[in-house]
């Protein structure tokens, strides 16, 4: 289910699926073992305009990915860093949208003026800047980051959003 917000954001809502393929491929493995552990943020996403320097650093080249809607139009994008998510849950995995695609954007399935105001990740600011190759803040933009438990279990705590008739947090 996905969960248009303002600012070209939105939220995700995933279950894996009783299929051999999900258990094949790292998104899957990845939903398996949120699922297992008993739900929550799974993780987070940025998305970037080059994959090149991921692609360098993390030593593999990026995997397409897609959704296809049943008017037929398809939805592409190219993603990496869902094995550094399923190994550290406290980094986000990282994508580029197709060109072409904007339309057909997650944000754009209906208008929304909820915004995303803040995450709390447990974990390290230093370990995420190091993964992103640049300040944990700069592709966030006016979403800020709550960091705790920098020597717990890391991932992906809480998410509030900003209804503009107050704050949410989950």
């Amino acid at each position: 289910m996905i969960v248009p917000l303002a600012n070209g954001q939105y939220v995700e809502v995933v279950e894996v699926l009783d299929h051999p393929a999900s258990n094949k491929a790292p998104f899957g493995q990845a939903v398996r073992a949120r699922s297992e552990a008993g739900g929550g943020w799974m993780g987070w996403v940025v998305a970037v305009d080059d994959l090149t320097p991921f692609e360098e650093r993390l030593g593999r080249q990026s995997v397409p990915g897609n959704r296809k809607f049943p008017d037929g139009q398809e939805l592409t994008w190219q993603q990496i860093g869902i094995k550094g998510l399923i190994a550290d849950p406290q980094v986000p995995y990282l994508l580029r949208w197709d060109d072409g695609t904007e339309a057909l954007h997650p944000s754009n399935a209906r208008p929304s003026t909820v915004r995303l105001d803040s995450l709390t990740i447990a974990g390290s600011r230093a370990r995420v800047t190091e993964w992103l190759g640049t300040p944990v803040e700069a592709p966030l933009g006016d979403v800020s980051v709550k960091w705790i438990a920098p020597n717990g279990t890391p991932g992906l705590m809480s998410v509030t959003f900003d209804t503009g008739n107050g704050k949410i947090e989950f």
